[in-house]
């Protein structure tokens, strides 16, 4: 495909006698947001270890914008930019510093990337913590320090961008703000390759998800034929375009809702039928 910015073909990975990538195959076209689902242990960061130079396939291959991941792994690391599971090394810089040296790294000039360290702290509302040292075991919180090595993936354009887990650690109102600049840098032509668990909220950003289950791939497509829509065989089987599925978010201590009503309730008079009477 000639818009893949990731091209993967029969990717296999043992460690010993266990097969963690099983012959995997997927493709990142510019501009999708591809999420990567799978079980701990299903061998996802094992496949992005891979597409980044860290770790030699035993068999396939990897493309990364034209780069061969396995012949030329220092050309394609040029081509990606990767937040790791692993909370980035911060100890000693302020996230502003953190952002702008990955963009000077990315070629970006000293202006630009200030710039861009101060839309970006905008953007993931980390604009109070910018300019604070991060110290060993304090100085910022941990959805902080995630949130800026978030941004130090983002800051530059690059032809793919893959996140491992990039919620982790990260609070309600500003992981809707980190999946928002998700979805930016899909709309602004990259391919970003998204590791997570939180399918509930990644769903409403990816382009396409692919499954992995014991290194291989078991499913892939779009969130909603994944669900099952439109595949069901009919109204109310759960799975068909009849298929209703109700979310409820609860907070802790709250009332439970599954309990019966304390008393019946009592039918408004709105509620009643043209004659007076209610059904």
């Amino acid at each position: 495909m000639d818009d893949a910015v990731l091209e993967v073909e029969n990717l296999t990975r043992r460690f010993g006698p266990v097969v963690a990538n099983d012959q995997v195959s997927l493709r990142v076209r510019a501009g999708d947001v591809v999420g990567l689902l799978g079980h701990n242990g299903a061998g996802k960061t094992t496949l992005v270890s891979q597409i980044v130079g860290l770790l030699r396939p035993d068999a396939g291959s990897i493309r990364v914008a034209g780069a061969d991941a396995v012949a030329d792994p220092a050309g394609a690391r040029r081509r990606v930019a990767l937040q790791a599971q692993a909370q980035a090394p911060l100890d000693g810089l302020t996230p502003r510093a953190a952002i702008e040296i990955a963009g000077r790294l990315r070629g970006m000039s000293r202006a630009d990337a200030r710039a861009a360290a101060r839309a970006l702290a905008d953007e993931l509302d980390i604009g109070e913590w910018l300019d604070r040292r991060a110290t060993p075991g304090g100085g910022l919180s941990g959805g902080v320090r995630r949130l800026t090595a978030f941004a130090m993936a983002a800051v530059a354009p690059v032809p793919l961008v893959v996140l491992d887990e990039p919620t982790n650690d990260v609070d309600a109102a500003r992981r809707r703000r980190l999946w928002d600049a998700v979805r930016r840098l899909g709309d602004a032509g990259a391919g970003v390759l998204l590791v997570t668990h939180n399918v509930v909220e990644a769903e409403r950003v990816v382009d396409e998800l692919v499954v992995l289950d014991r290194g291989r791939v078991v499913a892939a497509g779009s969130p909603g034929r994944l669900r099952g829509t439109g595949v069901g065989d009919g109204p109310g089987d759960g799975t068909g375009d009849g298929g209703l599925r109700l979310e409820l978010s609860l907070s802790p201590g709250g009332a439970d809702p599954s309990a019966p009503p304390a008393q019946a309730p009592v039918p408004s008079p709105a509620a009643c039928g043209p004659v007076g009477g209610c059904c």
